[in-house]
């Protein structure tokens, strides 16, 4: 897949700011794209903007951004619709996380606790996609990746209800969209990952783990080891390739074998 594909092709990466946003928007970029970053994190994403800069990865523009604020959308997209004349290419909708939750069982759950998982997860890929959909259908090419979870396929590992409901809503949305979007030339696909200790929450689910718990984790995934950023932004450049153009509504998962279906 050479650099040459990429030239002149303008994405949005949300969560942009730390771990799988940042190689995204980072590999993006190297591959010469202009990147428009978000993260809600205004320090992370300064910290991206100064890695890929540092590196000299290329084009990257930061937006602090809450994936929950539909007029936020709205006003970032017209923005860089501005600046491209309506051009938009890619979309990774990344953004999410599980808003400080584990190991409550569902009684303890409140409704607060509930949103706060699907706003961002489910909601934020919603209102990305259709932000950007009319754009794209415009143009008749587009090409937009959810980043969801081995827990929207299956089960959560940290047992966190609303994370696993919004990823598996993710597979779903996705499915509908790559329908939908199909006739306009826009492919819609999703990555599931497995475990990666790409940013503070997975970390903490990292510590909380017995090391016996670790040992089964990484013995359970038959190239016995744990993913990397680095993985996900592989697998996101062969999915918003503009040759991946009979590839939609599918779910790739990136876990090392870890589940197999």
């Amino acid at each position: 897949m050479s650099r040459d594909a990429f030239e002149g092709q303008v994405a949005i990466v949300t969560g942009a700011g730390h771990g799988l946003g940042q190689a995204m928007a980072g590999m993006l970029a190297e591959l010469g794209a202009v990147v428009h970053g978000a993260d809600v994190a205004a320090g992370e994403l300064r910290a991206t903007q100064q890695w890929i800069a540092a590196a000299d990865r290329g084009a990257f523009v930061p937006r602090t951004l809450d994936v929950r604020d539909s007029l936020a959308w709205e006003a970032w997209v017209d923005d860089i619709a501005d600046r491209h004349d309506g051009q938009v290419d890619i979309l990774i909708n990344n953004a999410g996380g599980v808003a400080g939750q584990m190991h409550h069982p569902i009684e303890q759950i409140s409704d607060e606790d509930w949103a706060a998982v699907m706003e961002v997860n489910l909601g934020g890929a919603f209102r990305g996609i259709r932000a950007v959909a009319p754009l794209m259908k415009a143009r008749g090419y587009g090409r937009i990746v959810n980043i969801t979870s081995g827990a929207g396929r299956s089960w959560s590992l940290t047992g966190i209800q609303a994370y696993t409901s919004t990823k598996a809503g993710e597979i779903g949305l996705t499915r509908q969209m790559a329908f939908e979007l199909g006739p306009h030339g826009i492919t819609v696909n999703a990555i599931a990952p497995g475990f990666i200790r790409s940013n503070p929450a997975t970390e903490r689910q990292w510590r909380a783990m017995s090391p016996e718990e670790q040992g089964r984790l990484v013995a359970g995934t038959p190239v016995r080891r744990l993913g990397t950023p680095q993985d996900i932004a592989w697998a996101v450049r062969f999915l918003v390739h503009p040759q991946s153009d009979f590839i939609t509504g599918q779910v790739l998962s990136v876990d090392g074998g870890h589940q197999m279906f």
